[in-house]
């Protein structure tokens, strides 16, 4: 059974929103929803943008079965024993919905404008893998007498690892449930996926939704002038042709579909995309 969360960047969009959108997918059959993390929108400086872990929060407390999580958190903006704690908590207020979502940073320029993070990549991997190590002793799961924090988590917390260089998939075996490749990234699905070892497989998709009675090249011009970069991390279509295009990779081994609508996930494209595409999808 395929997994459906919505990803939601919140980005130029009010809290009231998004807490329409993740209501709205919860009632659609969507599983879950998952935020960015950012200090600054990429490529956008000077827009607006809530931070992860609060927009999380607020929306655990706003729905009641959706789980909630991140593509991803950046390691380096929180210490790893505040990250614990705030995941711990996140998860017990939640009763179990929350997932911890994890990677090592996407976006330098926010390292350098906020004196945050380092700039080496490499360095930026071996720190996560170091956090990684030390999170799992304070959640009870390291060596016998490792330091913890009290209280361990009541439920269990899945680690989903985003990205897809060397180090990370090495991390990805060593540590995720879940491992998540990025939209401009899935061309090397076949390539990467046997790397995952017993990780699960997601996948992060951005859609141009052409809904019922809608057009279909304007919805492709539009979604293209606004995403064509992604390559084939977009792709466009009406029901039938996105039901096709999700079950051929679940026939490669995705359980799990992280859809990022080109319309901003408007809530009449979740209703329909629940009816049409996620109650009648056979992978």
């Amino acid at each position: 059974m395929a997994e459906w969360y919505l990803f939601m960047p919140q980005v130029r969009v009010p809290v009231a929103d998004i807490v329409e959108r993740a209501q709205c997918a919860e009632a659609s059959g969507f599983t879950g929803i998952a935020f960015i993390d950012h200090l600054e929108a990429p490529g956008l400086p000077n827009e607006s943008i809530w931070e992860a872990m609060g927009v999380a929060t607020w929306i655990a407390a706003r729905t009641t079965q959706l789980r909630i999580g991140h593509l991803v958190l950046c390691d380096a903006f929180r210490h790893p024993a505040v990250l614990a704690k705030q995941a711990v908590t996140l998860s017990e207020a939640s009763e179990g919905r929350f997932e911890l979502g994890l990677g090592s940073g996407s976006w330098p320029a926010e390292f350098t404008r906020f004196d945050i993070g380092q700039q080496d990549s490499v360095a930026r991997v071996e720190q996560l893998e170091r956090h990684l190590e030390v999170m799992n002793q304070y959640w009870g799961h390291g060596d016998a007498g490792a330091d913890t924090q009290s209280p361990l988590p009541t439920y269990p917390i899945p680690l989903v690892l985003g990205g897809a260089g060397r180090r990370i998939m090495e991390l990805v075996r060593r540590y995720a449930d879940w491992w998540n490749i990025p939209a401009h990234q899935i061309d090397r699905l076949a390539e990467l996926a046997p790397a995952t070892g017993s990780a699960r497989i997601s996948i992060q998709q951005m859609i141009g939704f052409v809904r019922e009675g809608s057009d279909p090249e304007k919805v492709r011009e539009r979604s293209t002038r606004h995403f064509g970069n992604l390559g084939s991390g977009l792709v466009c279509g009406d029901a039938e042709e996105l039901s096709g295009h999700f079950s051929k990779l679940s026939g490669q081994g995705v359980e799990r579909f992280y859809v990022w609508f080109a319309d901003f996930a408007a809530p009449e494209s979740l209703h329909e995309f629940g009816e049409t595409v996620i109650k009648n999808f056979v992978g």
